[in-house]
């Protein structure tokens, strides 16, 4: 066999869901793992509503990686179309990887995704998150042995997704577990998302870090325009989403302060994304109960079994 037949016998690609509870650190590794800003990253829960594919190609494989919605408790029809994204996810992958926090302590939320890998009968790796945040690496041991109690693990892996420690390794134990065959998608491509979704999530990052605790889970934003004017100059249109008024008054702040620093701050993402300069302009829409309405989620492109 030559060199060239028996490396691509031995290549090997797949599809992969993390999983794990809010703020386990799931978008901040797809984005360490992929290289670019694809998904939204923020210290709040459900910052991420759909899954979006981020791909991974070395040499010897390619990983599909799925960044679902952390798992929680459903209440209004958005976190139930959230939660059937993490159902579909884990129905159509070849290997689970359920990321847990491993600075806090174990509670039922915990749990709660530990049965929903295990009701996957689906090989599943361990990634103990947020190593950077432990004192004593020795505190690993005891989570490793609760976890090691409860379920066979094809492998456990600490690491710290903001630092990027261990990230190597873990590309490695992904691609070792999953099945021989060509890749799934150009070498080149980094994520299934449109340019206009990727957007939308930078745009929507900086009001989750902009607005501290004031607008925690209320908006959605949707980029309406996208028009290259020239190849040096994209004009792009986002409608940030809110439920109420006041909503609206704090996302746009003091004299338009606040929407102003947030579409600066974005900008420069977006032109980094694009790789030119884009004249952003953002506007605040008033949606009574968009959370609740399937034509508001629908619009949205916020997709999922409820109605």
């Amino acid at each position: 066999m030559s060199d060239e037949s028996q490396q691509q016998s031995d290549y090997r690609s797949g599809y992969v869901a993390l999983i794990g509870r809010p703020n386990a650190g799931k978008s901040t590794l797809l984005n360490r793992l992929v290289g670019e800003k694809i998904a939204a990253v923020s210290n709040k829960p459900q910052t991420t509503r759909h899954q979006i594919q981020g791909i991974i190609t070395r040499p010897e494989g390619q990983i599909v990686l799925v960044d679902t919605p952390g798992v929680h408790q459903p209440g209004y029809l958005l976190n139930r179309r959230m939660m059937s994204a993490v159902h579909d996810a884990l129905e159509g992958v070849d290997l689970v990887c359920l990321i847990r926090d491993a600075s806090v302590s174990t509670g039922n939320g915990d749990r709660f995704v530990l049965d929903l890998v295990r009701q996957t009968r689906k090989p599943a790796l361990l990634l103990l998150n947020k190593t950077d945040k432990l004192p004593d690496k020795s505190q690993l041991l005891p989570l490793m042995e609760w976890y090691g109690r409860e379920h066979d693990w094809r492998g456990v892996v600490p690491l710290s997704a903001r630092k990027g420690d261990m990230v190597d390794v873990l590309v490695a134990e992904i691609v070792k577990h999953l099945p021989e065959g060509e890749a799934i998608f150009a070498e080149d491509e980094l994520t299934d998302q449109s340019v206009r979704s990727l957007v939308s999530e930078i745009v929507r990052e900086k009001i989750l870090r902009t607005t501290g605790e004031e607008i925690p889970y209320v908006t959605a934003v949707v980029t309406e325009r996208f028009e290259e004017v020239s190849e040096e100059m994209t004009r792009i249109h986002c409608a940030i989403f809110v439920e109420r008024s006041s909503q609206k008054k704090i996302i746009v702040g003091r004299a338009g302060e606040r929407i102003k620093d947030i579409g600066t701050r974005a900008r420069q993402d977006i032109e980094r994304l694009v790789g030119h300069p884009v004249y952003l302009e953002l506007f605040v829409k008033v949606e009574e109960g968009w959370r609740n309405s399937a034509r508001a989620l629908n619009e949205l492109g916020i997709e999922g079994k409820g109605q």
